[in-house]
């Protein structure tokens, strides 16, 4: 194992943030999110995991991306319950400073949930987490160029998801011929 490195436990504090807010905009939830990620680590820590380069954000990526399927997979294997009526969810978090921002936030990140794969990773990769476009790529194992195209797309499908959320009120087209 020349030239490989063991990934630091210690370290992984870290990457909190970045693999949650990764973790979010696949799952569409904040609780989701925050059970992906501990899952995640859970998943790293159970044995001792060798790197061949310097990006730990990269491999973290790569497995949070890798449980988020295969809970997917065994999740759509079981019987479904039904969920939660909407009327229990009256806590409000805390962190949030306003509640118009927390609503805006978990639009896009409903909307950034419902992109197909290869868009939501680029979108999650570089406006989320942060991470340069040659980071993504490498990361994503994909071209660079791939990115900028992703990411281009998954932008204008966000952009458009958005105002057609915004739209029932405003009168269509017909509507106003009408008139």
């Amino acid at each position: 194992m020349s030239g490989d490195r063991q990934l630091e436990p210690e370290g992984l504090g870290d990457h909190v943030d970045r693999l949650y807010r990764a973790a979010r905009g696949l799952c569409g939830s904040r609780e989701d999110a925050e059970d992906l990620v501990q899952e995640t680590f859970a998943t790293v820590l159970k044995k001792p995991r060798f790197l061949r380069s310097e990006d730990d954000i990269g491999y973290l990526l790569r497995v949070l991306r890798n449980t988020f399927f295969s809970q997917r997979r065994s999740a759509g294997r079981r019987p479904q319950s039904a969920p939660l009526p909407d009327a229990l969810d009256l806590l409000e978090d805390p962190r949030a400073p306003q509640p118009e921002a927390r609503l805006a936030s978990a639009e896009v990140y409903t909307a950034i949930s419902a992109l197909p794969g290869d868009f939501r990773d680029a979108l999650i990769a570089i406006d989320v987490l942060g991470l340069s476009y040659r980071e993504a790529a490498r990361a994503l194992r994909v071209r660079e160029a791939t990115i900028t195209t992703r990411l281009h797309r998954a932008r204008q499908r966000i952009a458009r998801w958005l105002a057609a959320q915004e739209a029932p009120d405003a009168p269509s087209d017909s509507q106003r011929a009408s008139r």
